[in-house]
Order: C-alpha cells, then structure tokens, then sequence
C-alpha cells in the first residue's frame, strides 16, 4: 500500500478569535483501503444472505414483484399464492388503498408509545372489533402477532383470578389441546402441542399446561359413533383432566376455533364449543378461543365462533392475520366485558405492555382492510366460493388413493395425504410428503404455492396441504386452484 505524507497545522485561538500559529506537527495519512470497512476488516465478496432463514444454508426465491394473487419472482416465475403466505394476505398483494391508508397515517403519525397516548387508528380498530361480537367483547389489546395476543391472554387470564373480588391465587393452570398451535415463545408453546416443535424447547417450557384430545373426527371417532357421542367423549376428558388438576386451579382451557397448519384445517363438530365451554364456566374456568388463523373472515364469517347455532362466544379471543392482510403486523386480544369489569373494580390496569401495542401505522392498515372486507361483501365471497372450492376438491381428488381427508369451512381448507386409504395409515416422515407438494407448487409448469404441514397425526407423522387463498379471487382462481393442486399431486404421488 502506497503511503502519502501530508503537513497539517495545528493552531490555537487567541482571546481574540484569531487563529494564530504555535506549532507544526507531521501527521502520516494512509488512504482508506476502499476494499476495507471502517473497521480495517476486508469483507467477503459473496452472494450469500446475512438472513437467518428457515433453513440456514439455503435462501427462498426472491419476491420482485405482486399483485393480487400473484408473486413474482426473481427467477421469472409467476406464482398464484393459494395460502396467503399463511393464510394472512387475506384482501391479496398490492392494494392502492391500503397502501393510501398507510401513507396518510404516516403524515399524522408514525409511532407513539399507547400507555402515554392515544391515537384515532387505534380507537377505531377496536371499536370496530368490539363492535362486530355484538356486544360479547368490550376491550381489545392490540399488539403485533397472534403470538403476542396468545401471551397476553394467558397473562389477563391469570390476572382476573387475582382481581376477582375474592382472589383465587391458587389458579395457575390451563388446559389446552394435542396437534395444537398457538405460538413459538415459551408461553404460547406451552400451550400448543406438536410434538416436532416443542421437542428441544421442553425442558424450558411451563409446566402448568394438560393437554386434552383435539377435535380430529377423521382419526378418532370411533366406528358407529355419532357426533353427539364423539363431543360427549371429548368434553368427558375434559372434565376428567379439570378433576385430576384440580378444578380450582385450572385458569383457562385454550383451543384453536377451527385448528390450523398442525391439524389441518379441521371444524368443530358441531356442539363441540357449546360443551367445551359448559365444562369452563362449570368450574369457573375461563374459555379462550384462538382464530389468529381462523378468524377474521377466512371461515366466511368475521369470526369462526359465530358459525355455531349458539353463537359460542369466548371469554377471550385473539386474532391476527386476517386482520391486517399482511400490510403490516398486527393481531389483537378481544376481552369479555366481565373481565375487563373485574380489572375495573381492582387495580384498574392490565399489569402487561409491548412496545409496538396499538401501532399506528399497523392499525391504519388493518382499519381499511377491515373497511374493504365490509364494503367488498368479501365475507359473502369466501363463504360461496369456499363452498365451491370445497365441492371441487373432493370431486377431484376424493378419490385419489392416497388422499385420506379433505376438510374445511370458508376459504380454508386441508387435505391429508395417506400411505394406505383403507388403514389411514401415514407416509413415513423421511417420505417428505407434504413438503415434495410444496416444491412441486413452485415449478413454473405448476406456478402456485401451497401451505404444508407435517406431523400432523402426532407430531411427527402425518402430511397435509393447505389452501387459504384470499377473500376475492373469482370462481376461475377456485377452478384454477384445483386444476394445478391435482397436477401437483399426480405429478408427486401418480
């Protein structure tokens, strides 16, 4: 390296401003190596991400591009996106008004801290929430993820224990179900239950969660029985668990409205809610019902629970992904009024805060996609045309041998795939099943991405694809959704 030798003066002011020469010193400048950081370190040139992603060595194909249904990537492919990622871009990709809402919240503000201030946004969010439970639910929380809404439901629940007007203190425990979800932090990990996921996290999650049998009528209905006896059984072992732990201690029984990516998509037999939540208020146990997938329009209804004839309205309830479609990350704990009336009458205060709780920007976003759903009839079209889709399905690929179960309700449907469909039996793991769907989606001949899941019969055997595309494809996406997904599956399975 070259070294240049410069001669810079070093001068002190005088009383009178005036710079006044005292002394010269040499002082040796080395050019900047421009192949060099600030730190002399010389950095690697590759291509290589600095993202640590799903699977460290290998990085996803590169979205450029999006517009309603479809992704586009840098490779030049054209993907028709029948997940919504994760069932979450609900209203599609791209919408101006949205992005319009965003912008013009920008203008009044970006971010303000919710315990010192209050903002339209927000207010209007959670008006429009509580308004659309009928008057079940008083107060909504919002945060940023349906993870955050699940922590800070197992948090209130504990709370209003301690609230009540004779505290109960002794309550530390919940109930919740086997092939569940509800989050990857501890606490919503403790009470979700897949096997996969939990095992090298177990010795470090609660253990003040039973877990209970999931509504799976595919695998454990017995033969002959009807739904009657199946719920009955069901809510039998949930009262049995509530015995053996002690009826005073449990805090809340939690489960999935309409079970997710761990399960696959399966709906409440009917009466399920109704007696699971007898059982809860039965021993003075809070019912927390969790549509963070579910909720939100995806099962044609604002709230999956409302499709019950009863109308099973929870104590608490979080939601997410349908409610911001994406635009920005949010989600949100909707409370029963005679819980938030327990906090009143107490200390007055939920004792729990996140930074980003009631995000401007995020419930600016979520506020006109609420708006589009409304003034779009989008909850009309997922319901019609999640009944076509459904209908296709089974048409299709009912009687595919290696199809077991095709389940759903609204725009949110699963189908499991067997090894045998005589026994159920599943495909061994190492098979891939589920995931060799996935990559197939994405060749260009197929073009289409589909949701995958594994271990969905005990946490580790078990595959399923699920299809939650958003609320206002057309009756062609639906034929068009079929069409490739049988491609896909003939081309993996023959």
């Amino acid at each position: 390296m070259t070294s240049v030798n410069n001669v810079h003066m070093v001068d002190n002011l005088t009383n009178g401003g005036m710079l006044k020469p005292s002394h010269t010193t040499k002082v040796e400048i080395k050019p900047v190596d421009n192949d060099k950081g600030q730190n002399g370190i010389r950095p690697k040139t590759t291509s290589a991400s600095s993202i640590l992603h799903a699977k460290v060595d290998q990085k996803p194909a590169t979205v450029t591009g999006s517009k309603g249904s479809y992704l586009y990537t840098a490779d030049g492919n054209e993907i028709f996106d029948a997940t919504c990622g994760a069932a979450v871009a609900c209203i599609g990709h791209n919408d101006p008004r949205v992005k319009e809402a965003i912008v013009k919240q920008l203008d009044t503000v970006e971010y303000c801290y919710s315990p010192f201030f209050a903002t339209e946004a927000a207010e209007r969010l959670a008006q429009t929430l509580t308004q659309s439970t009928n008057g079940e639910m008083s107060k909504v929380f919002i945060v940023s993820s349906g993870t955050e809404a699940i922590e800070a439901a197992l948090k209130l629940a504990r709370q209003y224990y301690t609230e009540l007007s004779t505290p109960q203190p002794q309550r530390t425990k919940f109930i919740a179900r086997k092939q569940s979800y509800h989050g990857n932090t501890l606490g919503s990990l403790s009470v979700g239950y897949h096997a996969g996921r939990r095992a090298i996290y177990e010795p470090i999650l609660g253990s003040n969660v039973a877990h209970v049998s999931p509504c799976y009528p595919y695998r454990d209905m017995k033969e002959g029985e009807t739904d009657e006896a199946y719920v009955a059984r069901l809510a039998q072992e949930l009262e049995d668990t509530f015995q053996s732990l002690g009826p005073d201690t449990v805090c809340a029984f939690v489960a999935e409205t309409v079970a997710g990516m761990t399960l696959g998509c399966v709906p409440p037999t009917p009466g399920y809610l109704k007696a699971m939540r007898e059982v809860c208020h039965r021993h003075g146990a809070l019912f927390i019902l969790d549509e963070v997938m579910s909720g939100m329009g995806r099962t044609g209804t604002l709230h999956a629970w409302s499709h019950e004839e009863s109308m099973v309205a929870p104590d608490l309830q979080t939601v997410a992904k349908g409610l911001g479609a994406g635009y920005a990350p949010i989600g949100a704990l909707l409370v029963n009024k005679r819980i938030v009336d327990t906090l009143a009458r107490g200390t007055g205060a939920f004792t729990h805060s996140q930074t980003y709780q009631g995000h401007p920007v995020a419930c600016a976003a979520a506020n006109e996609v609420q708006r589009i759903i409304r003034e779009d009839n989008l909850l009309g079209s997922a319901s019609i045309l999640g009944e076509k889709l459904g209908t296709l399905l089974r048409e299709r690929l009912g009687s595919h041998k290696n199809v077991g179960d095709i389940r759903g309700r609204g725009l949110f449907w699963g189908i499991e795939f067997v090894k045998s469909k005589s026994t159920k039996e599943s495909f061994p793991p190492s098979d891939q099943i589920a995931g060799k769907l996935h990559k197939t989606g994405f060749m260009p001949e197929y073009g289409i991405s589909l949701l995958p899941g594994s271990g969905t019969v005990d946490g580790k055997n078990g595959d399923v694809i699920v299809l939650a595309p958003a609320y206002n494809i057309t009756l062609a996406d639906v034929e068009m959704i079929v069409d490739k997904l049988e491609r896909v599956v003939h081309a993996v399975l023959g």
